[in-house]
């Protein structure tokens, strides 16, 4: 039965994706759901803005040619609608790691969320044994989205957002009963840049001052770019902290990490010797 939430809901696959439908329709038993979601896949932009974008009409409320940022600040500002909650997702593919949750798209729409004052909620699906399936049509999203809907009852009942801005969760698809964990984003970061052969530039689009490179993240053990490291070996396990999101992920489990959006101010001693020191001719 709907508790009267007002709840919008946006994600970064596109409002096409079959994981927005279904967290969809698991949410209407919390309350009211507006869509306001890319028209199109925003995988991977982060908390990237546009100052124009155009607005459609469907039937769950909006498409929205811009990032998931942008959905959140047209949904929050935009609409008459005051909303107690965001929810993001479900993602297709997990957003573990501070190199990865830093640019994620569904991270980043629950970080416009926080810093516009509205408390969110980002969840993304995984694969304990193949990582990501393909097509996203053979996932199950219906587990990762019954999470999202119970974290975001419970967390609201319990006051959490007085403590946190986001919550950012990896749930499962194929683990019967998986435990659920309270984590943080693992901290790794890792990039491999390699210079293309020039020889492969057949249409002769560079320049002879222009070399093409690309461009790899290093974000799983084994993997380059977005090719799958999966199945997940028992190595793995001792290569993630007990407590982090990854390491989770590797004991099929639901990774709950809580963050805060807000630049934080460290105290530094030597900067302010650095500034008071400093002269400007």
């Amino acid at each position: 039965m709907s508790d009267g939430r007002s709840i919008l809901l946006t994600n970064d696959d596109g409002i096409d994706a079959p994981g927005i439908a279904t967290l969809r329709e698991e949410l209407t038993a919390l309350g009211d759901v507006t869509v306001v979601a890319p028209d199109d896949n925003q995988s991977g932009v982060g908390r990237t803005r546009n100052h124009t974008a155009v607005v459609r009409e469907h039937p769950w409320g909006y498409a929205l040619g811009g990032t998931p940022a942008d959905c959140v600040a047209y949904g929050l500002r935009g609409l008459d609608t005051d909303f107690d909650v965001v929810v993001s997702g479900v993602n297709d593919g997990p957003n573990a790691g501070n190199y990865v949750v830093g640019r994620s798209g569904t991270v980043g729409a629950g970080i416009e969320a926080a810093f516009l004052g509205t408390p969110a909620l980002a969840v993304s699906a995984y694969h304990s044994t193949d990582f990501f399936l393909s097509p996203p049509e053979e996932y199950d999203f219906a587990r990762p989205a019954r999470v999202a809907v119970a974290l975001v009852e419970r967390a609201l009942a319990a006051g959490v957002y007085e403590d946190v801005d986001l919550l950012n969760v990896n749930a499962p698809v194929d683990s019967p009963e998986p435990p659920v964990m309270l984590t943080e984003p693992h901290h790794d970061y890792g990039q491999k840049v390699v210079r293309v052969d020039d020889d492969a530039d057949e249409e002769g689009e560079l320049a002879p001052d222009e070399h093409r490179v690309e461009l790899h993240d290093r974000t799983w053990p084994d993997a380059v770019g977005w090719e799958n490291p999966f199945p997940l070996a028992e190595t793995h396990r001792d290569r993630y902290p007990v407590g982090s999101d990854r390491r989770a992920m590797v004991d099929a489990a639901v990774s709950v990490s809580p963050l805060t959006v807000t630049h934080s101010v460290p105290d530094s001693a030597r900067l302010a010797d650095v500034v008071e020191t400093l002269e400007v001719e």
